[in-house]
C-alpha cells in the first residue's frame, strides 16, 4: 500500500511516526528488545509521539527475525503460522551508544545505537545483504478511512498500519511471493497478499505467500496471516516496503549462499514440502468441468485411451459428479451414476486411480446443509445467523474448520468415499472466506483467517487420507495454500484460458511458486477456458508432461486428444511415455525436494546462479537438475532459449535429449523450429540421469531395465539415488557411477550406462 507522494509528500490524510533513535535496549537469554522513537533533541520529545518496540529473535540458524510492536494491548486471536524453532546458534555483542551485534550463523545484523543514528544492517559473508536505512521503519495513521470521527475530538483515531522499508541494492531482483502470473520479476509490482480466485490472467492469485527471494542472497518472509501489502520499487525505487493494517509486523531474514540454500532454510522454517505416491505422477484425465458426462462417457474416455494405448493413471470426475446446487454433499448424482460404488470398482479394475472434485461449501439444496445449520458446522454471523451466499451455490454456506467437530464430520463424509475406491480429492476454492462481521467457533480473527483457511481445509482432507492410506499414498490435488501449504501437496495453477499467453503465464506461475517452498506444480494442460487449437493442445502437452503433475482439464469442452485430431493421440501418447521413462529421476529429484526444499521445476537461476543471464528468464525452467526445458509457445514451431553456463568441472557441451550429436555451448543462446514430435530438452554436461525404458507406469519396478544417461566426462564419482516407487521417501539402492580404465560404468552390473556426450 502506498502511502507517500514521492519522496517529500505524504498522502492527503496520512501521517507517519518515522523511527530515528534507539531510546533503550535490553538483552535476555538469545534475544534482544529495543525501544524505537523519533528523532530525539530535547526530553520533550519523548511526549505525544509514537514509539515502537522491536524484538529480535532467531528461530533457526542463518535466519533472523525483527517483530515491529506500536500498541501491544490488542486482542490476539490468532491464527498463527506454524515455524520451527531452536536455540544455541546466536552471538550477541553490545557496545554501548554505538552498536549492536546480533548473529545467527552465517547472517548478522547490526543495529546502530548512537543517538538519532537508527539503522539495521543485514549483512553475510560478501557484505550487507538489506537493511533500514533512514525513515524506514514507521507507524501509519490513515485519517481517510470510516474508522476518523472528527466529533470524537481529543480521541480522534484513524487507521494505523505497520511501516517497514527494507533496502534493495544496484541491480537487485526480487522473486517468488506465491503463485504470481505477472512477470518473474517482482520489482516494481505490487503486491497484496490477499488469497482471490482471479484467474491466471490478473495480478490477483490463489496462492499469496508473503516470501521473496532476492537475487543479492537472502530471502524475506512475513510472518502475518493477514493482508500483507509489499511496494517493490513501486513507491521508493531503492526499497521494498512492506506495510500491514494494524499494530504488529513481523519479518525474518533468511540466509543463503546460494538461492537453494535460502528454499533449504526458509522450509526448514514453515515446514519441508511432503512427498507423494508415484502413481501420481502418471497422467490425470478429468471429465472437465461443465461439460455433460454420465458412465458411458467416461467409459467411452477410458475405452479411447486404452484403444490408442495411451498410458492413464488417474481419473477426476469434477463438479457434476454431484448433482447440481448440492455442492458438496459427497454423493454422486444417482441420474448420471445409477450404480456409483460398482462402477468404481470397475474403474479401479482398469488399473485407475480416481479423484473427485470438493470444495469447502455446502449449498443450500444440500441435505448437508440443514445437519450442518443444526450442530454449528459453519462459518456464522456476527448475530448467530449462518453465513450465506448464491455466489457459486445458492444459499451456500463455508464449513468452520475450527469447530473440531465439524471437522470429524467433513471427514466423515471423505472417508465413505474412500470406502468406495476413491484415492485422492481435489479441494478446490477455500480462496472466497468472508472476513466481514463473521465469527468462528475458536474466535479466530476473521482478517487473519482468510488466507490461512486453505490450511485449515487442505490439512482436514490431507490428514484424513493419511489415516486411511498412509503417507507414502497420499495426496490432494489443491488450487488454493499459504505459507506452509507445502506439506499438503499437490497444487495446481486454477483458471487459465486456451492461448499461448496463458500457457506462458502458467509457466511463470508454477516457477514463482516454486521460489516460495513448494515442490510440485501442474496446469490444466490446453487451457481451462475456451478450446485450444489442435497445435496450442499439443505443444501444452509436451509442456505439461513436463511438469512434476499432469493433467489434461478444461472447463466447458473435453480433453481427449483425438477431438483435436489423431496426431494430438500420438504427441499425447509420446510425452506420456517420456515422463514415466523418467520416472527413477524424478523420484529421485523429488526425493532431494522434500530433504532440501529444492523444487522439482527450476527457474534457471536457481540452478545457475553465477550466471547472471539467467536471472530474468521466464520462458524455460529446469527440470531438475538435469534437464534445461524450453516450451514451445508459437504455432510456427519456432523457439528461443538461453543455454547456461556451468561450472568449470562440468564445461562441456549439453545435449539434446532427441538426438544426441547434437550438442550445445555453454553462454549462448538459440533459436530453433521444432515439429510436434520434439521440443528443446536439453542434458546437462557432466550429468548422470536415471531412466527406465521398461517401466510401463511410475509405479512399476525401478531396477529392472534401470539405465544412466552421462552427459561428457565425470571428473568423480557421481552416487544416483534410485528411490522405492511404493514407498518414495525409502531409497532402495544407490548406485555409483565413475570412470575405470577409461570407461564410465556403474557399480552395478545391471545397471546399464549410456554415454550421450563427451
Amino acid at each position: 500500500m502506498k502511502f507517500t507522494e514521492g519522496m517529500w509528500r505524504l498522502r492527503e490524510g496520512i501521517r507517519i511516526d518515522w523511527m530515528n533513535n534507539v531510546e533503550r535496549l535490553s538483552v535476555e537469554n538469545e534475544s534482544v528488545d529495543l525501544l524505537l522513537n523519533k528523532f530525539q533533541r530535547h526530553r520533550g520529545d519523548t511526549l505525544n509521539s509514537a514509539a515502537i518496540s522491536a524484538h529480535v529473535t532467531s528461530p533457526l540458524e542463518g535466519i533472523i527475525g525483527v517483530k515491529f510492536c506500536h500498541w501491544a494491548g490488542q486482542v490476539d486471536n490468532g491464527p498463527h503460522y506454524k515455524l520451527s524453532s531452536s536455540t544455541g546458534h546466536t552471538k550477541i555483542h553490545h557496545e554501548k551508544n554505538k552498536a549492536l551485534q546480533y548473529g545467527s550463523g552465517p547472517l548478522d545484523l547490526t543495529i546502530k545505537t548512537e543517538p538519532n543514528e537508527l539503522d539495521f544492517v543485514f549483512s553475510g559473508a560478501k557484505g550487507k545483504l538489506t537493511g533500514h536505512s533512514w525513515r524506514s521503519i514507521g507507524y501509519i495513521g490513515d485519517q481517510t478511512t470510516e474508522k476518523s470521527r472528527w466529533d470524537d475530538g481529543i480521541f480522534f483515531e484513524r487507521q494505523g498500519y505497520m511501516l517497514a522499508a527494507l533496502d534493495l541494492g544496484v541491480g537487485e531482483r526480487v522473486y517468488g511471493l506465491g503463485e504470481r502470473f505477472g512477470p518473474l520479476v517482482k520489482n516494481g509490482q505490487t503486491v497484496d497478499i490477499w488469497n482471490e480466485d482471479g484467474g491466471t490472467s490478473s495480478e490477483l492469485a490463489y496462492k499469496n505467500i508473503p516470501f521473496y527471494i532476492s537475487s543479492n542472497g537472502y530471502g524475506v518472509f512475513v510472518n502475518n496471516p493477514g493482508k500483507v501489502s509489499l511496494e517493490i520499487q513501486s513507491e521508493r525505487t531503492t526499497r521494498v516496503n512492506l506495510s500491514i493494517a494494524g499494530e504488529e509486523l513481523e519479518y525474518f531474514v533468511v540466509y543463503g549462499s546460494t538461492p537453494k540454500e535460502i528454499l533449504r532454510r526458509y522450509t526448514a522454517l514453515t515446514g519441508r514440502p511432503s512427498l507423494v505416491p508415484s502413481w501420481s505422477y502418471n497422467l490425470w484425465l478429468t471429465t472437465s468441468f461443465t461439460t455433460n458426462y454420465d458412465e458411458q462417457t467416461v467409459t467411452g474416455f477410458l475405452d479411447g485411451f486404452r484403444d490408442r494405448d495411451i498410458p492413464l493413471g488417474v481419473f477426476h470426475f469434477d463438479c457434476f459428479w454431484m448433482k447440481s446446487y448440492q455442492w458438496c454433499d459427497f454423493e454422486f448424482d444417482a441420474d448420471m451414476f445409477p450404480d456409483a460404488p460398482g462402477y468404481l470398482k470397475r474403474l479401479k479394475d482398469r488399473d485407475l486411480r480416481i479423484s473427485v472434485w470438493i470444495n469447502p461449501y455446502v449449498g443450500q439444496a444440500s441435505p448437508l446443509f440443514a445437519e450442518g445449520k443444526k450442530n454449528g458446522y459453519f462459518i456464522k454471523r456476527t448475530d448467530g445467523s449462518v453465513w450465506q451466499w448464491d455466489y457459486w451455490q445458492a444459499g451456500m454456506a463455508v464449513v468452520d474448520f475450527t469447530n473440531p467437530d465439524a471437522c470429524a464430520w467433513f471427514s466423515s463424509h471423505l472417508k465413505r468415499l474412500m470406502d468406495m475406491g476413491v484415492d485422492s480429492f481435489k479441494t478446490d476454492f477455500a480462496e472466497r472466506i468472508p472476513y466481514r462481521n463473521v465469527q468462528y467457533h475458536d474466535g479466530s480473527d476473521p482478517v487473519r483467517m482468510h488466507n490461512y483457511y486453505t490450511l485449515l481445509f487442505n490439512k482436514v482432507v490431507y490428514d484424513t487420507m493419511i489415516d486411511r492410506y498412509g503417507a507414502s499414498q497420499s495426496l490432494l490435488f489443491a488450487r488454493s495454500t499459504a505459507p506452509g501449504g507445502q506439506i499438503y501437496p499437490v497444487h495446481w495453477g486454477g483458471d487459465c484460458e486456451s492461448t499461448y499467453e496463458a500457457m506462458a503465464e502458467s509457466l511463470r506461475g508454477g516457477l514463482s511458486l516454486m521460489l516460495s517452498g513448494y515442490i510440485f506444480w501442474a496446469s490444466d494442460i490446453g487451457g481451462f477456458e475456451g478450446t485450444p487449437p489442435p497445435a496450442l493442445y499439443k505443444r501444452w502437452v509436451q509442456f505439461g508432461l513436463l511438469s512434476s503433475h499432469s493433467r489434461l482439464h478444461g472447463s466447458s469442452s473435453f480433453r481427449v486428444p483425438w477431438i483435436y485430431g489423431e496426431d494430438c493421440s500420438a504427441v499425447l501418447r509420446d510425452c506420456v511415455n517420456r515422463k514415466i521413462l523418467l520416472t527413477p529421476y524424478i523420484l529421485a529429484e523429488a526425493l532431494l525436494g522434500h530433504n532440501q526444499g529444492t523444487p522439482l521445476m527450476r527457474p534457471m537461476f536457481l540452478e545457475f546462479p553465477d550466471d547472471l543471464t539467467t536471472y530474468p528468464l521466464d520462458t524455460q525452467y529446469m527440470f531438475g537438475a538435469n534437464l534445461l526445458v524450453a516450451p514451445v509457445f508459437a504455432d510456427s514451431g519456432e523457439v528461443t532459449f538461453y543455454v547456461p553456463r556451468t561450472p568449470e568441472d562440468h564445461a562441456g557441451k549439453w545435449i539434446s535429449w532427441f538426438d544426441h550429436s547434437k550438442s550445445y555451448e555453454s553462454g549462448r543462446w538459440y533459436t530453433e523450429t521444432h515439429d510436434f514430435d520434439a521440443l528443446p530438452i536439453l542434458i546437462r554436461p557432466g550429468s548422470v540421469t536415471p531412466i527406465n525404458a521398461k517401466l510401463k507406469a511410475p509405479q512399476g519396478d525401478a531396477l529392472d531395465g534401470l539405465e544412466v544417461l552421462v552427459n561428457g566426462e565425470l571428473k568423480d564419482e557421481v552416487k544416483v539415488d534410485v528411490v522405492d516407487p511404493s514407498n518414495t521417501g525409502k531409497v532402495l539402492k544407490v548406485v555409483s557411477v565413475g570412470v575405470k580404465d577409461g570407461a564410465v560404468v556403474a557399480d552395478d552390473a545391471g545397471v546399464k550406462v549410456t554415454s550421450v556426450g563427451k
